[in-house]
């Protein structure tokens, strides 16, 4: 080997080490970094020495996609279970001491109570003040859920809006991608930036991709309609600005195609909008509907003369047997007749129907005649979700059944997808993340190749200083 040589190869050497270095300072600085992917310089042989042929950056295809459902799923049944948790709130947290299930029955109970002392004006007026209570229960909780469909509404518009916006940086990091691999040069700055969007846009939608010519990449939505393909593909909502048991929200469409609700306390959704969809459409008016049957429930059980007795609403009817009336929970309220005369609910005469017609204070006829009607099977509609044919006490009672059953598999579910988001991110991140152990070790051989490197230098020196001495 010629002076010359030694002096080129150490050259060389050193310029390796330099972007060795660079590269693993790199790493260090971003460890902590979820979106940052491990770079390595690999080295390639010349005549003159390594060199750093390319920048690997650290990927795995298949951890990446398992790691975007993990997040889809995720997303999707968080979202769906916060919702679920402000329902469980207005209804009174875990003991369910607000919902109507619970007024009904103190209704129930204190109703009994009067029967067995019909005479007693104090407990007269508990037992209207009792309805009154369970009246306002089921059309605050009917309420409740109507602005929990309006806050979902306008927090799917939100998220549409982000979404749209995720796209277009999408668009941006894409064409970088495609363009530095078309030129050779260093893409890895893009591919994290573009995967790092690819996160962000699995926890609005579920997505899959394809990878085409020069790192092109394009996203389909979970059922495979075109999310991203060059350019965005438009995603629409129009938001209701206001809700009721009659108003069907509007759907979410990416290019023209409806997404697709989830279904089940172990939600389908892949998403956030999904799962949003889901609790606006399915959940909250299926629980909305079980309301109206309550409350329609009230008013045909407490009739009087074919018109509304002891419990009325707006419409001032007695809607059909077994067929949902829609909206009627939002206004049950007790007739003020019996505030101003709690004995009408002993002897009649809300609609002039006068049942104790001698003003006996023992008559318990009708008492007894709702007491048992209360615990008599009527029916209900299936559409509500539960039982067709069953007492109201019992419909009450499987309604909060039904919510908590649901509430609780979605507590479940949400634990199981987070924990499975826990575990494919830290797969992904065994092979993409940053070890500073592993950097520090790889600083350690750097600094030795440094520092053969100077030796080299070193003696090539003391070679051509002992050569000029011998040529003096």
């Amino acid at each position: 080997m010629s002076l010359s040589s030694a002096i080129s190869i150490a050259q060389s050497a050193f310029s390796t080490t330099a972007v060795q270095t660079a590269t693993v300072s790199k790493n260090i600085a971003n460890a902590g970094n979820a979106d940052y992917s491990r770079r390595m310089a690999m080295l390639g042989t010349t005549p003159g020495g390594a060199q750093v042929a390319s920048i690997y950056r650290a990927q795995n295809e298949a951890l990446l996609k398992q790691n975007l459902l993990s997040i889809s799923q995720s997303s999707a049944q968080s979202s769906l279970l916060s919702g679920l948790e402000i329902l469980k709130s207005a209804l009174g947290g875990n003991d369910y001491e607000t919902s109507p299930s619970t007024y009904l029955s103190a209704f129930h109970d204190s109703l009994q109570t009067f029967a067995s002392t019909p005479g007693n004006s104090t407990i007269a007026a508990t037992v209207v003040s009792d309805a009154s209570d369970l009246a306002k229960s089921i059309s605050s909780t009917a309420a409740a859920v109507q602005d929990l469909r309006l806050d979902t509404d306008k927090q799917i518009a939100e998220e549409v809006a982000n979404l749209n916006a995720l796209l277009a940086s999408f668009e941006t990091a894409n064409n970088a991608v495609k363009q530095a691999t078309a030129a050779g040069t260093d893409a890895t700055a893009a591919l994290d930036d573009r995967d790092s969007l690819l996160k962000q846009i699995a926890e609005l939608v579920g997505i899959s991709t394809v990878t085409r010519a020069d790192n092109d990449t394009v996203i389909y939505t979970a059922d495979g309609t075109v999310l991203f393909e060059t350019q965005p593909r438009q995603v629409t909502f129009t938001p209701t600005t206001a809700y009721d048991a009659t108003v069907t929200g509007s759907a979410i469409f990416i290019d023209a195609v409806p997404l697709a609700a989830g279904s089940g306390a172990d939600t389908t959704a892949q998403g956030k909008l999904a799962s949003l969809v889901q609790l606006r459409d399915e959940v909250a008016p299926t629980f909305q509907s079980q309301l109206d049957e309550m409350a329609r429930g009230l008013v045909s059980l407490f009739q009087e003369g074919g018109a509304p007795g002891l419990f009325t609403w707006t419409d001032g009817t007695v809607p059909a047997d077994g067929t949902i009336e829609p909206g009627i929970a939002a206004s049950l309220a007790v007739n003020p007749a019996a505030q101003a005369d709690p004995f009408l609910l002993r002897d009649g005469g809300f609609n002039g129907v006068v049942a104790n017609t001698d003003g006996d204070a023992g008559f318990t006829d009708l008492l007894d005649g709702f007491i048992t009607a209360m615990d008599e099977d009527m029916t209900f509609d299936a559409a509500a979700g539960l039982d067709g044919t069953s007492s109201i006490m019992e419909f009450a009672a499987s309604s909060i059944g039904w919510f908590e059953q649901l509430r609780s598999g979605a507590s479940t579910a949400d634990d199981n997808k987070t924990a499975l988001l826990a575990r494919t991110e830290e797969a992904l991140g065994k092979v993409t993340g940053v070890s500073i152990d592993e950097e520090l070790s790889l600083l350690l051989d750097l600094e030795q190749s440094y520092k053969a490197s100077a030796k080299l230098i070193s003696t090539v020196d003391a070679m051509m200083a002992s050569l000029l001495e011998a040529v003096r």
